[in-house]
């Protein structure tokens, strides 16, 4: 009786075993899938898949498109995160205003009205008719926002006594910062920084209303040829989770791996 209940009960500070893992995860896509499956039926929508087997070409460019469009951004959200997250620290009150605007306007608005502020108004006025590179301007500004967040929140939850006790050991104030607050920092805001990039996977889906041929572009344009809504938009959400789902088994690893008792 004591190992049946062990497959379905854990004490606070026990680990679970891999059997009760794969049994509870086996129970749980069984429960969704048939949820799932019975909605189908009751309005009477049967599956068929093997349009998609005319599109290969198509469904490939579109999810390397998506893939491409993510890092890239990523590369460049960093840099105006940690820019940003400086920025609000900086003793030039211009400066500081400056990124505390920005993360705010971009944090408080959402991502489909500035796609169309920055590509119909902005990026007109400044001729960047490129659609991957706007693409990549407007994450870039988007996600930079969040991630400034990320720098700021992890920099202030320091003890600042330990940039003191550091100097009173004779470090100077760039060994301090490198090896005493930097891996506390890294620590800290790794996980996070690991789950921004599925973010960005994910919102680089609506960069289609730009027509940017990413992958949900790609999907919308092979389901209005084909009717099979159900079955397209279903195909997408397998491929971006073939692309969420690895960052997210990253991002509890390094959550796991960093995580510390206070």
């Amino acid at each position: 009786m004591g190992r049946l209940q062990n497959l379905f009960w854990v004490s606070e500070n026990r680990k679970i075993s891999r059997s009760a893992a794969v049994l509870n995860l086996a129970g749980v896509t069984a429960l969704w899938v048939g949820l799932f499956w019975i909605s189908l039926s009751a309005i009477q929508v049967k599956l068929d898949f093997r349009f998609l087997g005319e599109f290969p070409l198509r469904i490939r460019n579109g999810f390397l498109m998506t893939l491409g469009l993510s890092i890239v951004s990523l590369a460049f959200s960093l840099i105006i995160g940690m820019l940003s997250a400086a920025g609000q620290s900086s003793p030039v009150l211009f400066i500081r205003f400056f990124c505390s605007v920005y993360v705010k306007f971009i944090r408080g608005t959402p991502l489909i009205m500035q796609i169309y502020l920055f590509f119909y108004i902005v990026g007109t006025a400044w001729g960047v008719d490129n659609r991957f590179l706007a693409g990549v301007l407007i994450l870039s500004i988007f996600e930079g926002a969040y991630i400034a967040e990320i720098i700021r929140g992890s920099l202030l939850s320091l003890d600042q006594s330990q940039l003191e006790a550091a100097r009173a050991v004779g470090f100077t104030k760039r060994q301090a910062w490198r090896f005493v607050i930097l891996p506390q920092m890294v620590a800290r805001t790794l996980p996070a920084l690991t789950g921004q990039f599925a973010s960005i996977i994910k919102d680089s889906s609506l960069l289609s209303v730009i027509a940017v041929i990413e992958l949900t572009q790609t999907m919308r344009e092979i389901s209005a040829v084909n009717f099979r809504l159900f079955e397209c938009y279903l195909f997408l959400g397998v491929l971006y989770l073939c692309l969420t789902l690895p960052i997210s088994l990253v991002s509890e690893r390094l959550e796991r791996r960093f995580q510390y008792e206070s």
